[in-house]
């Protein structure tokens, strides 16, 4: 008998226990297993070109003369600052500093103590129509629960139908006063834009 056949056969006893009256027999011999090599994922090297090393230096004196050019532009246009317009002060309003200079305005001690009295009363007044704002809305959304439940004990179908979002409410549209009252006949600004902005190389 071969090895092979060996093996197989007691495997076979070990497997399928009963066959032949045999049960449970521990063999010498290893089973048959089926295995698996590791994942291989790495390729084998490429071999590197052999470049000529004239060419490799003349390809570092290309980039050795380009950066050499750069440094030469930068240093030509380093006493050149880039202007800013927006920096500027215009001569015309140079020239119009001491008409547009404010006059240092002293405030009395009377005029402060009736400016830190008028802004108390008003942080007051401004604290009470926000406590009353939120007890319309706290006494408003207790009135709706109560109702809600009302109906609930009144009828569940209701109910269901008064708690549905309704969606003729989403594109709200609300019109109502501004800061500055509308001028009549105005026509807004909105014409060609033209770009002015200067380009410096």
């Amino acid at each position: 008998m071969s090895l092979t056949s060996n093996i197989l056969s007691s495997v076979y006893r070990v497997c399928v226990p009963g066959v032949l009256g045999q049960r449970n027999i521990v063999t010498a011999t290893t089973p048959l297993y089926f295995r698996l090599t590791q994942v291989v994922g790495g390729e084998p090297l490429k071999k590197k070109k052999r470049l000529d090393p004239q060419i490799i230096r003349q390809r570092e004196e290309r980039k050795k003369r380009k950066i050499e050019k750069q440094i030469r532009r930068l240093e030509k246009n380093a006493g050149q600052l880039k202007p800013i317009d927006e920096l500027e002060v215009p001569r015309a309003i140079l020239k119009e500093i001491d008409i547009r200079r404010k006059p240092v305005v002293t405030i009395s001690g009377e005029e402060m103590d009736k400016r830190a009295a008028l802004n108390k009363a008003w942080s007051a007044y401004k604290y009470q129509q926000h406590r009353a704002e939120v007890t319309m809305i706290d006494q408003a959304a207790t009135a709706r629960e109560r109702a809600l439940e009302e109906l609930r004990e009144e009828s569940e179908e209701l109910w269901l139908e008064a708690v549905q979002i309704d969606p003729t409410l989403i594109p709200f549209k609300a019109k109502g006063p501004v800061l500055t009252p509308p001028i009549p006949e105005y026509k807004s600004p909105d014409g060609e834009y033209i770009n002015i902005t200067r380009i410096w190389e």
